[in-house]
């Protein structure tokens, strides 16, 4: 997530270790306990992958960014998940904030696009940003919450509609210079691959995995997209983790308020419906202690049942 919409909330959060569970299929409005490891070691894969000190914090422009880049590409590829007709990758230049000042900066966004059955003229763009803050004052700032998860969890639902293809046409972008100022979602609004007039809502991921803090994985913008709200209302808990709604109302100001916090941003200031899931504020949030083993597994398997079935409601329920 941004730095500049979340500023970082000491507080302590004890990591609890615990297995890794088992999932079913998320196309139904239950959500599935986890319990066993095996069928999540590619998500946490990802993550530690994502998040490990050769990535060197996946800052935009950098070396580190590069191999991330390449990673989500490939893993894209793996999964046999087609690029749209605009290509594979959508460079861009923007000017960008950084401690020192503004910089102008290169990214890449990665995109993939996957075909509908019901309404294929319409989308939804599933999003999360790869990059990070990269190395300050000799630390490498790894992101594994921020936000290894929330690509992981995009590869997720990306794998999933391999098996069970979607309703909608869905777009998959992973965003590059998130962390300098929305960077890469606002080039991507500027140009999408597709009219913005037939993007059904855009799905933003940031920060998916350390819902231990409070229990939640919190949905933002059902205040400005109210119809939203009933098709998610239903979804129970997964283990210890829920589904809990805010951060968007005129009452929720400053870092309490999401809106704008993420890459959703430039969607909802383009007039595309949008909806941002991701965790609270912990202590590791923008610290060189974000790293994967700071992750409990079975929380973060629970936060990405959760996402799933938060698409599958919203992907059956869109354009009726």
């Amino acid at each position: 997530m941004s730095l500049s919409f979340r500023t970082l909330v000491l507080t302590t959060a004890a990591v609890l270790l615990s297995s890794c569970a088992a999932m079913t299929d998320a196309d139904t409005p239950a959500v599935p306990v986890a319990s066993a490891a095996a069928p999540y070691d590619q998500l946490l894969a990802d993550v530690r992958i994502l998040s490990a000190d050769d990535m060197e914090g996946r800052d935009t422009g950098s070396a580190g960014g590069e191999r991330a880049r390449a990673y989500i590409v490939s893993r894209l590829e793996a999964l046999g998940i087609a690029a749209p007709p605009v290509g594979r990758l959508q460079p861009w230049t923007a000017q960008g904030r950084t401690r020192a000042g503004p910089r102008t900066y290169n990214g890449v966004n990665v995109l993939g696009m996957v075909q509908g059955t019901r309404v294929p003229d319409r989308y939804i763009v599933v999003t999360a940003h790869y990059d990070h803050v990269g190395v300050n004052e000799g630390q490498i700032y790894n992101g594994a919450d921020d936000n290894a998860s929330g690509v992981a969890t995009l590869l997720e639902i990306a794998a999933r509609l391999k098996d069970a293809p979607p309703e909608h046409s869905v777009i998959f972008v992973a965003f590059d210079g998130e962390e300098h100022g929305l960077l890469g979602a606002k080039h991507f609004v500027e140009a999408p691959p597709v009219p913005l007039s037939s993007i059904a809502m855009n799905l933003n991921f940031d920060m998916t995995a350390r819902a231990e803090t409070d229990g939640h994985l919190w949905v933002t913008g059902t205040y400005q997209n109210p119809t939203f709200r009933p098709i998610l209302e239903g979804i129970p808990a997964n283990g210890t983790v829920s589904l809990a709604f805010g951060k968007d109302t005129p009452q929720d100001t400053g870092e309490n308020n999401w809106v704008q916090a993420s890459d959703q941003g430039p969607f909802f200031t383009a007039g595309v419906p949008f909806l941002y899931l991701g965790v609270d504020y912990h202590p590791d949030y923008h610290r060189p202690s974000d790293d994967f083993e700071r992750i409990t597994p079975a929380v973060f398997i629970s936060s990405t049942e959760l996402s799933v079935s938060a698409f599958r409601a919203l992907d059956r329920s869109l354009d009726r």
